[in-house]
């Protein structure tokens, strides 16, 4: 495999309470294969890119399934290691109307949280890639967790592959352990050329606020992002109203040194399934990127990536270059 991109993460098994009940109403739950660099890795596959796929999974059954989930969808599964370890889990009520969603994580000690730098042997792993993406789900997990990911950073930026990352802050992973994670995020970003990030990231990176409101406030983060860190060079983002479970008005902008591009707000209407929405739009931004499409239609890229994710269950964006096309030609009508 040459100019793969690899995605480092944990591989999680999503449990799910059944269509939008509450957590075991009924005594049983949907099962899906899931994690945050997981999903954007089978997005960019479903892209047709190479992409391969560092992590660690128990080896038993749970860890097989997973591990086969991510072959159906033509990932590279030679770096992920089988350990004797558990499998992390995470459980998720839909939410309905005005409820919210609510997720919570069973992860501690599991085949990859209790892993450390010394477990991954980056020369041999990053042979033939071109870039590594990475989330701040992983340094969130616990103090060993981080040491990896800032190994993994580090070691891509000696050989001069180019590093992606999404800040994806989880405040209850983070929380449970005495972490500080403006310096922990500030040393992975500051290895980083893409960062998928917001004003709000921007702002817990550097310690300050943003004045004004959309557009404005997000140039003026993305620049001060800019100025922070020399080696970032885009930074992508979405924007999402929430009206309801079932209605989100959602847009998307890329920035970069020299320049910006913003699309209009979409209504996304009749949600089935949001989460993983955010690594849809990894997966979609890194397509038009690698693709070496202009920003206008990269950042369409991503929004239509993000936008049709929130039509399948489970946490994997399932869509080709395609469905890209047809959602930008705005084509809702029966293909035949």
């Amino acid at each position: 495999m040459t100019d793969a991109i690899a995605c480092f993460g944990e591989i999680l098994l999503r449990m799910t309470a059944p269509g939008r009940e509450l957590m075991l109403q009924k005594p049983h739950l949907d099962v899906y294969v899931a994690g945050a660099e997981a999903n954007v890795g089978v997005g960019l596959a479903n892209l047709g890119h190479s992409v391969k796929m560092v992590s660690r999974l128990p080896d038993n059954a749970l860890g097989q399934a997973a591990l086969d989930a991510l072959r159906r969808h033509g990932v590279d599964t030679s770096g992920i290691a089988r350990t004797a370890d558990r499998m992390g889990l995470y459980f998720l009520t839909q939410g309905a109307g005005h409820r919210a969603s609510e997720i919570f994580y069973d992860r501690k000690d599991s085949a990859f949280a209790k892993a450390g730098p010394e477990d991954f042997d980056w020369p041999a792993l990053l042979d033939g890639v071109a870039l590594l993406h990475l989330s701040g789900i992983t340094p969130a997990l616990g103090p060993r967790s981080a040491e990896a990911a800032i190994a993994a950073a580090d070691a891509a930026a000696e050989r001069g592959i180019a590093v992606s990352f999404d800040g994806n802050y989880r405040s209850q992973l983070w929380e449970s352990w005495d972490s500080d994670p403006k310096s922990v995020l500030t040393r992975l970003v500051a290895k980083a050329q893409i960062l998928f990030g917001n004003h709000r990231d921007i702002s817990l990176l550097l310690g300050k606020e943003f004045s004004g409101e959309g557009a404005g406030r997000r140039r003026e983060a993305a620049e001060a992002a800019f100025a922070a860190f020399p080696n970032l060079t885009t930074i992508a983002s979405t924007a999402r109203h929430v009206e309801d479970a079932d209605r989100h008005r959602i847009s998307a902008r890329i920035d970069t040194l020299e320049g910006e591009a913003q699309t209009e707000e979409v209504l996304v209407a009749g949600i089935v399934d949001r989460i993983g929405a955010g690594d849809a739009f990894a997966a979609g931004i890194l397509h038009g990127l690698r693709s070496g499409r202009d920003l206008e239609w990269t950042v369409r890229s991503g929004l239509a990536v993000t936008c049709l994710k929130h039509s399948l269950p489970g946490d994997f964006s399932l869509f080709g270059p395609k469905d890209i096309e047809a959602f930008m030609a705005g084509g809702l009508d029966v293909r035949r």
